[in-house]
């Protein structure tokens, strides 16, 4: 099976996109290779833009407070295990006071850096990070791994509390979802009233079949068009039915 996430507002698109960057360091930093370090920068460099342009970390800490009061509403619900309830209202008490803690602006730390962002400032050229152009870069990516690693380290230790928050928000995103089984009729499924008003769909479908989902949504209608895997095919519908699981995760 193949899981498809589409998220419907702003918000949460920004934390998928953080959610799929963080986990791109993580895989890349934890190499050996030079080229694998230099991929994870691109990611950090990445994660850098996103955060500049949105004011993550007060949008987060209202999630976490929404989501704390929520819950507590839930302790007097029978079929809510208390010790589970605990567990996820403790991780959000102690991710809440570490965000606060957090001095400045979401990577200010990094921003700061003024090695890394002379190597951001060239990383957007095309060809812009070759030996000639930042022998002091050239030099970094040929120390031994282990130095390498230590820097990483060093530069993902503060964004630890952002990434427990969303980890969270995300999580109880994706524990909310409401889930039914339906078929798209020669590759087309449509939706209409606020029966399917969500924050994020999740599609699942056997990875077998040879085609992929293009979601579009609005207030009024969602629409779901299966196109081709194949490449060069994609402006065709998929001509066969497609049957699907789809649930819809609201916060």
């Amino acid at each position: 099976m193949i899981c498809y996430e589409h998220p419907l507002n702003e918000r949460i698109r920004t934390l998928l996109r953080l959610e799929d960057l963080f986990n791109k360091i993580d895989f890349f930093s934890n190499r050996d290779s030079a080229t694998e370090h230099h991929a994870s920068l691109i990611a950090l460099f990445e994660i850098l833009e996103i955060t500049s342009r949105a004011d993550i970390k007060s949008d987060l800490l209202q999630e976490l407070e929404r989501q704390k009061q929520i819950l507590e509403m839930l302790r007097k619900n029978p079929n809510v295990s208390e010790t589970a309830l605990n567990e996820v209202l403790d991780s959000i008490k102690i991710t809440f006071r570490e965000m606060l803690d957090l001095p400045g602006k979401v990577g200010e730390h990094l921003r700061e850096n003024e090695w890394l962002m002379a190597i951001k400032q060239r990383i957007g050229i095309p060809g812009g990070c070759c030996a000639f152009d930042l022998p002091f870069y050239h030099y970094w990516l040929n120390l031994d791994p282990t130095h390498r690693h230590k820097d990483f380290n060093d530069w993902l230790a503060p964004f630890q509390p952002v990434r427990n928050a969303f980890g969270i928000v995300l999580y109880l995103l994706r524990k909310s979802g409401r889930t039914s089984r339906v078929v798209a009729n020669h590759g087309v499924f449509q939706l209409t009233g606020s029966e399917y008003a969500a924050h994020m769909l999740r599609l699942t479908m056997s990875d077998d079949l040879p085609c992929v989902p293009e979601i579009s949504a609005n207030k009024y209608a969602l629409n779901i068009r299966f196109t081709p895997s194949q490449s060069g095919q994609r402006s065709k519908a998929y001509e066969g039915d497609v049957s699907f699981e789809i649930t819809f995760c609201n916060l």
